[in-house]
């Protein structure tokens, strides 16, 4: 029972009136009236710092220093700059901050490029000094607009610092011809610098949810591993920090500081005693478990230090993950942002950003070589890509963004589409719910970090973010998919609205390459067999068989598509 009114408590906190300064109280973000504030964020990755492995360019250029040469090479000197005007213009948008509090958020983290903001420290005209941009605060300034519109706290994020903080190239823009972050007092400096001139100009905005001074610090001060995990002290870490909230507090008494470890911001050994009454610890979580003890470490030391936790990155996992790992978040009033909002051929976020033939024909080329696309087809390509990051552009996911709320405390399905008999059902538009309710399937997440092995979830990486493997079809009749690499024991679930009481015939497309004949059932959910379809090989075509005497009745019924065996791809259902 006290478990129970805990849940329920810190359930009905999530939707505390925000307003006025966040601060920590204890182990608690609340507000200046004392209200637990439960945050459900979402950061901005790509946007102002690109990695990657969103643009589809990981395998030849990760930072986005490599990507800006690579789109230089194509579409020249000129055509880059138009592309990255575009693509900072179209990449965040007011719409786009109206449609996340739509869905449910009620905070933002910005992952914020120091080169926005100031020049490198190799650009000064004056060494040592520091010039101001007005491009980043101008686009932090929109931003924040934009969220107190929508009673969003925006949580500023120091993604990429001065020089990089450490040996992850990808998430820091590290270019390691040069001097890091760490081996240079210079950028020090103005690390610290640039957190003073932000706390100055946002002093008073109390949709600022707070600073989060260094992203995911990676760096062997003193240990073996080239990422920091082994760190034992981290004295030039927690160093730097200190000095950067002392900045801060020169200026701006009132926002929440948020402090990360070492070894991607998880590695706190050595923290000393707290120098700030108004701290918060970040951590990040990927491909692990989602039970207590993968967060217990983060937990005890909320509970020693007597501070709130907050995890500050998540994501890039299944949806049976996200709704797991927020159900364990808020049992322990641990408030997240997941991770990224936008990126190409993307079915692990909110938002898919849709790739082209022709940006693909280029991105084989800067793998692979060949002949080099003209400037005028590059500059062409890529800003249709810029515009494909528009939000009115991009296909919401609308399965992700049900899992990471409505799932989490409902273990009711919903239908993905409404669907009618008489009338044709495509196999990948079953229900929206949990796995075990709405669908089962034998792989449904990623563990790597946990077991040491990859797995897969949707092997085909297409349309949805469950554990069903879906496909690209090129069947003559189809919704552009189809469900594959099946196995017995899985099953489907849909929401059929039937027109009249009578027993229906039931045509299946399917395909079959294997050299056995494969079977699937139709039963209901409490198990009562509707039929069973036996389906022939059919070599790499598509073919389709029938069934008569399904029974079904006026109204809403839930039908369920059981594997039999295994090698049955479905494009679709019929019923007459």
């Amino acid at each position: 029972m006290i478990r129970t009114a805990v849940f329920c408590t810190l359930l009905l906190s999530q939707f505390g009136t925000a307003q006025g300064f966040l601060k920590s109280q204890g182990q608690k973000i609340v507000n200046e009236k004392g209200e637990n504030i439960y945050l459900k964020g979402l950061g901005l990755g790509g946007w102002m710092l690109q990695e990657g492995y969103m643009l589809k360019t990981g395998d030849f250029a990760g930072p986005q220093y490599q990507i800006k040469s690579k789109t230089a090479e194509v579409a020249g000197e000129d055509g880059k700059n138009e592309f990255y005007k575009a693509y900072l213009k179209n990449g965040i948008t007011k719409k786009d901050i109206d449609s996340l509090a739509k869905w449910g958020f009620n905070s933002i983290r910005l992952p914020m490029h120091y080169n926005l903001y100031t020049l490198p420290i190799e650009k000064e005209p004056v060494k040592g000094q520091n010039t101001w941009l007005e491009e980043g605060f101008t686009m932090t300034d929109n931003l924040l607009k934009w969220c107190e519109d929508n009673k969003l706290y925006l949580i500023l994020d120091l993604h990429a610092a001065p020089g990089g903080q450490g040996n992850d190239a990808n998430i820091s823009d590290n270019d390691k011809s040069k001097p890091n972050l760490w081996q240079s007092e210079e950028n020090q400096k103005k690390t610290i610098a640039l957190w003073k001139k932000l706390a100055e100009r946002y002093k008073d905005k109390e949709w600022i949810g707070g600073y989060d001074l260094i992203n995911e610090p990676n760096y062997p001060f003193t240990g073996t591993n080239p990422n920091g995990t082994d760190e034992m002290s981290n004295a030039p870490l927690w160093k730097l920090q200190k000095d950067i909230s002392e900045a801060i507090r020169q200026v701006d008494k009132k926002h929440i500081i948020i402090l990360e470890g070492n070894g991607w911001g998880n590695n706190y050994n050595g923290l000393p005693k707290l120098w700030d009454d108004n701290l918060v610890l970040s951590f990040h979580k990927y491909w692990t478990n989602n039970s207590q003890d993968a967060i217990q470490n983060i937990v005890d030391l909320r509970n020693k230090l007597n501070v709130p936790a907050w995890l500050g990155e998540t994501g890039e996992n299944s949806n049976v993950w996200f709704t797991e790992l927020n159900q364990l978040l808020l049992k322990n009033n641990i408030g997240y942002a997941y991770w990224p909002m936008k990126k190409i051929d993307n079915i692990a976020g909110v938002t898919n950003v849709k790739i082209t033939p022709e940006y693909q024909r280029i991105l084989d080329y800067w793998k692979n070589g060949g002949e080099k696309p003209t400037k005028q087809f590059s500059k062409k390509v890529l800003m249709k890509i810029a515009d494909n990051y528009k939000i009115e552009n991009v296909e919401v996911k609308k399965d992700v963004i049900d899992a990471l709320f409505r799932q989490v405390g409902d273990d009711t399905t919903k239908p993905y589409k409404n669907h009618s008999a008489p009338g044709r059902i495509f196999a990948t538009e079953y229900d929206l719910g949990r796995i075990g309710k709405a669908y089962q399937d034998h792989d449904f997440q990623n563990l790597w970090v946990s077991s040491g092995q990859h797995t897969e979830w949707n092997s085909g990486n297409n349309m949805r973010n469950d554990g069903v493997d879906i496909y690209a079809s090129d069947d003559k009749v189809t919704n552009g998919y189809y469900v594959g690499k099946t196995e017995k024991g899985e099953w489907l679930q849909y929401t059929v609205n039937v027109n009249q009481t009578k027993k229906y015939m039931l045509e299946i497309r399917y395909n079959n390459d294997s050299a056995e004949n494969a079977a699937v059932s139709l039963r209901t959910p409490a198990g009562e067999s509707l039929s069973t379809v036996t389906l022939p090989p059919s070599g790499k075509g598509w073919k389709t068989v029938s069934a008569d005497g399904i029974q079904l009745s006026k109204g809403e019924n839930k039908i369920r598509l059981y594997f039999e065996t295994n090698n049955a791809n479905i494009n679709f259902l019929e019923l007459k």
